[in-house]
This record gives C-alpha cells, structure tokens and sequence, in this order.
C-alpha cells in the first residue's frame, strides 16, 4: 500500500511524500531531465527527484521497480556501525588527503596549532583544559585553511584545463553531497569533508562540479565532458563513494 501527500512547493521545487511497503520516500520535482533515486546516509533516508513534467503514477511506479534496490541498501545503513564521536584525544584516528594519521595532543601554554609530522602523527597543540568541543573548532577551522589552500591551486588549474570559469567556490559542510553547483551564479559549494579524501578525488569534484557550467545536467553530454576531461571519473567515484553511497542518474 501506498500513500501520496503533498507538502510543500514554491517557484522552483513541488515537494512530496510517498509511503511505500514502509518506506517513507521524499519526492522533489524540479527542473531536470531524468529522475534521481538516492540513499542518504546517515540512516538510509530515501530520496527521489523527478521532472517536473512526471506525473505522480510514474513515479510510484519507477519507485516499486527499485524496491529490491530500495531496501537492500537501507539495510546497509541500518547495519553499519555508527561514526565514533571523536573527543580528540592521543590515540585517535583522523584522516587528512587519503592518510590515516593518529593524533598526538600536546598541552602547552601557547597559541592552538596543528602540524602534521612524517611518522604517522597529527600534533595537535592545545592549552591545558581545552574541552572536546574547544579541540573540534580548532580542528575545523585547520580543516578549512588545508582545503581551502588546496581548492586554489585545483580551481585555477582545471578552469583554465577546461575553459570555464566559477564565479566564487566556497566551502561547507554537507551531509549529503560532495559538492553543487549553481549554474546561474556560477556559484560551487565543496563539502569540508573532503579534506580528509584523496587529492585526486578533491579534483574529480572540482571537475564535476565545473562540468555543470559547461552541461547543466547528468546527461550524455555531462557524461562526454567527464570522459574528456578525467577519463578515470568513474574509479574516482567509486572510492570516494562506496557502495553505500551509489545513486540512479
């Protein structure tokens, strides 16, 4: 059994919910050409964007036909283990461009700083009494700085590579996505989480999301700019996704 229930809609985006064998699917139509069938994390959220054209029986039952899919991989996320809270502590585990590092705290009476040092070890220099929540602010605004200095030299280089150009990037966390991008503003959004992913799946963002100044959506064409530009997209993809992660375009 199934239910249909509209909820919200403005000028851009008609917002909806369908209820599925149990399963509670936000539908967004939008602007686009082809339909979208996702898996969020962190607790397998399911999420679809169609056409604005579809109408509402289409979708139900392009739905019905991915429910195997469905629930295969709302499994998954049901299963995984959580994320540990990290309390930045000696010991842990952190990862920066694709390497596992363990962090090293220092207590010292000067300035927050962090260095990497070439064996194995983030140092992570804090005041004595810095809580958790104090330790986590520092480490995000490093985050930044790092990600920021990398996207610099990967926009510069691949803008010219490919003959566009973005108006600003900035970055953000984000739950879902690794990047957007809005065409209109020319205007990219990096997720901060990719500062701890390889560099090169860094650039196959940027180049993904400078593709979509060339073709707005994933379509043929996109794929073809893709191709071009970074033949190993795909492999990229692949590791910095995971299956978990895999989505119908």
């Amino acid at each position: 059994m199934f239910k249909f229930f509209k909820k919200k809609r403005d000028k851009t985006v008609i917002k909806s919910e369908i209820i599925i064998s149990d399963f509670n699917i936000t539908v967004f139509k939008k602007d686009i050409k082809n339909l979208h069938l996702n898996i969020l994390p962190p607790d397998g959220k399911v999420r679809v964007s169609a056409p604005k054209r579809m109408d509402d029986r289409s979708i139900r039952l392009f739905i019905m036909s991915k429910l195997p899919w469905i629930e295969k991989h709302v499994n998954r996320f049901k299963e995984q283990p959580r994320e540990t809270q990290m309390e930045y502590v000696s010991g842990e585990s952190h990862y920066f461009k694709g390497e596992r590092y363990l962090l090293n705290v220092i207590e010292y009476d000067g300035k927050s700083a962090i260095k990497i040092n070439n064996k194995g070890y983030i140092d992570f220099y804090v005041k004595d009494g810095t809580n958790s929540e104090q330790k986590k602010k520092v480490f995000l605004l490093w985050h930044r700085e790092e990600l920021t200095k990398e996207l610099s030299g990967i926009f510069i280089k691949w803008q010219e590579i490919m003959g566009v150009s973005a108006k600003e990037w900035r970055i953000k966390q984000m739950k879902t996505k690794w990047g957007t991008c809005n065409t209109s503003a020319k205007r990219i959004w990096i997720n901060l989480e990719l500062v701890k992913k390889p560099v090169h799946c860094i650039e196959y963002i940027v180049v993904h999301e400078l593709a979509h100044l060339i073709e707005r959506n994933h379509n043929k064409r996109f794929t073809a700019v893709m191709d071009k530009f970074i033949p190993q997209w795909r492999n990229y993809k692949k590791e910095l996704n995971g299956p978990l992660f895999k989505s119908y375009q």
